[in-house]
């Protein structure tokens, strides 16, 4: 046998060995075998350069060159969950997906790992790309400090797989090695890691990836994606990717009754405890492939998966003082400041109090023992006082009057509970807050300008509107402290790259109140421009689907400020997009316009969402029940005998996907 024979060899075996010891947890060999066998094989590779090989056992050791990561697009956007608290919930749930598909489905109950997600990328059985979540429909490309990780197979085993398919799962750091890690960190006096997910999250960004090797992280993989899936059933299909060498839990159950799901849950409400790695739920998805498609999504999450959060963990802690946060839009949150206390895997310091009612309801003074749980295991919160423990208690806690920023009076609107900061003209946190919404990543996207830079430059005198980010000169910024000519370059040209961010993006930028992503992108399709939303009517803005009243009179309110005019004045100036390109607008009709539709059935053409889709890209509107107004009824098989009745009573007509797809075609 010849070294490059060899060298494939080995490769095959460490393959092999790396599978049983980081997936099966069966070893065949020592680790000392499997030194020498790793050392021959680097040596080899050194020895003959032309066998080069991304996937080579030997990536696993990672490399200790910087290198800045590159955002990719996802090719399927990574959707967030729905969560649910309750019992009821899940049979909320549960129902409305029976109610929905109206024929027999399975549930598939997993468990939600609390980790970092992952998208994995595999081409002819080999990975070739890995990128984190991001904001859903783009990341971060990772692929070198994930190729760090023994339990993601470089290449695939056995067969049977797609030529190109994509697997989404949970990087993990397991409790043995985040204990270990913190150790070592409390030795070398370094800040300590709150918790296993933020220490797998941290790691996998770092630019160091012999460093992301010696953290030790983990994967469990819990979704196939592709368009020649082996199997009909995402159970199934899972099953699959275990015999290719992923690691898929075994926690894995498909339930056909309520009654089934519920068992699952409350089994692994207790035993999770023993697992170890993180879990903060249950994950309950549709089974089949099929049914999933025609359930859809919302904007968010899809229709056929939730997520189940265990019960929050409560601990007891004393309150040392209240101090009070002002955000972006004026609002003033109280936040109780507490002797640090072990909660749910993370040491928790501070708390919200939500607003003035909250305080006054719980009865806070100063020095109180106060019950502090998680909401959804993630943000703290303060649900009770052990009132029995009082003694030598301070002060009432009462909310302030005043701003804590700016001193300027603090108004509480009618049917609101915050109160707000009115001047937010000169009120620094909400200028630097609408500057950090402004560069955000489903905003403008301007990368370099964290929250300490906007900061910097505020108190610089360099920004205090959004508008001042054009103005921008790279001598100003390549003085400062910490920063210098290429800081300076890049920040120029994410501005600069700013100007192309598509209208619907920088409305949503814009920070105007109660106008959030999905509305933004619903207000740019219906206006089409800054100019025509800014003169749109009440009964113009009130008129688009799912803009209600306090929607519509917050854009009105914020178009009559002759600031806000100028400030849109100044940007449109600098060039950035103020009305929906042709581009943007390819494919929009008015052949629906006026007509309001219900969808209702399992269509076979498209999902609902695309329905719903291709509804307001012809100018119609979604509605999601009967009435007098609905113009027709969508109906695919298996209809809602309900509506189908009402339907006849009010004398809707009712259309199928056929006879729709021609109408607008």
């Amino acid at each position: 046998m010849n070294e490059v024979e060899r060298i494939l060899q080995l490769r095959e075996e460490l393959h092999r060995h790396n599978y049983n010891y980081y997936v099966l947890n069966a070893p065949e060999i020592t680790d000392q075998e499997f030194d020498f066998l790793m050392r021959e094989l680097q040596d080899l590779e050194e020895k003959h350069p032309e066998c080069k090989d991304d996937n080579s056992p030997t990536m696993r050791v990672g490399s200790d060159l910087n290198k800045n990561f590159v955002q990719v697009a996802h090719k399927y956007s990574m959707l967030s969950l729905a969560n649910t608290y309750s019992e009821a919930e899940v049979a909320d749930f549960f129902n409305r997906v029976q109610k929905d598909l109206n024929e027999d489905f399975e549930i598939c109950c997993e468990m939600k790992f609390d980790g970092t997600s992952i998208s994995l990328i595999y081409e002819e059985g080999r990975l070739v790309r890995a990128v984190t979540r991001g904001d859903g429909t783009q990341g971060d490309d990772v692929t070198d400090n994930v190729k760090t990780i023994r339990s993601i197979p470089l290449v695939l085993r056995g067969e049977g797989y797609p030529r190109e398919f994509e697997i989404r799962g949970e990087i993990l750091m397991p409790w043995q090695v985040f204990e270990q890690l913190n150790e070592e960190r409390e030795r070398r006096e370094e800040p300590l890691f709150a918790n296993p997910r933020n220490a797998a999250s941290g790691t996998l960004k770092l630019q160091n990836s012999s460093v992301v090797a010696s953290r030790k992280l983990d994967a469990y993989l819990y979704y196939l994606l592709g368009e020649e899936l082996p199997c009909g059933g995402h159970y199934e299909n899972m099953m699959k990717a275990a015999q290719w060498g992923f690691k898929v839990s075994d926690i894995m159950r498909k339930c056909t009754s309520l009654q089934e799901v519920m068992d699952f849950i409350r089994y692994w409400d207790v035993e999770r405890k023993n697992l170890p790695v993180a879990t903060d739920g249950i994950v309950l998805k549709v089974n089949s492939l099929r049914q999933q498609k025609n359930l859809g999504s919302t904007a968010k999450s899809p229709r056929w998966a939730i997520a189940y959060k265990f019960q929050a963990e409560r601990a007891c802690t004393r309150l040392n003082k209240v101090t009070y946060q002002v955000g972006r839009t004026g609002a003033v949150t109280p936040v109780a400041n507490l002797d640090p206390v072990q909660l749910a895997g993370t040491v928790v310091k501070r708390a919200s109090l939500h607003n003035a009612d909250i305080i006054e309801g719980l009865d806070l003074h100063i020095g109180d023992y106060v019950y502090v749980e998680k909401g959804g295991e993630i943000i703290p919160k303060i649900v009770g006082v052990d009132k029995e423990a009082r003694f030598m208690i301070g002060d009432k806690v009462k909310f302030i009057t005043h701003c804590p920023e700016c001193g300027s009076p603090l108004m509480r609107y009618e049917g609101e509970a915050a109160h707000y900061c009115v001047n937010d003209a000169a009120c620094p946190p909400q200028i630097k807050g609408k500057i950090e919404h402004y560069v955000s990543r489903k905003a403008m996207n301007i990368d370099g300008l964290g929250t300490e830079t906007i900061d910097q430059f505020y108190q610089e005198g360099l920004i205090h509107t959004i508008a001042d980010l054009y103005t921008l000169k790279a001598p100003d910024i390549a003085r400062l402290e910490r920063m210098g000519k290429k800081s300076a370059v890049n920040i120029l040209e994410g501005v600069r790259a700013s100007k192309n961010v598509p209208f619907e993006r920088v409305l949503f930028a814009l920070g105007i109140r109660f106008v959030g992503e999905t509305t933004a992108k619903t207000l740019a399709r219906a206006f089409r421009s800054i100019d025509a939303l800014s003169k749109a009517t009440l009964e113009e803005l009130v008129g688009v689907d799912e803009i209600g009243a306090k929607i519509a009179q917050s854009i009105l309110q914020y178009f009559s400020d002759e600031r806000n005019v100028e400030l849109i004045e100044r940007l449109r100036n600098e060039g950035v997009q103020m009305e929906m390109e042709e581009l943007d607008m390819e494919g929009y009709t008015d052949k629906l316009e006026g007509k309001s539709i219900v969808i209702s059935g399992v269509f076979t053409h498209h999902s609902r969402d695309e329905y719903k889709e291709l509804i307001e890209k012809n100018g119609g509107k979604n509605v999601g029940s009967i009435s007098k107004k609905t113009s027709f009824i969508l109906a695919g098989d298996n209809m809602g005998p309900s509506k189908l009745e009402k339907a006849q009573k009010l004398g809707i007509p009712i259309m199928n996907e056929d006879e729709f797809l021609a109408l607008i075609e």
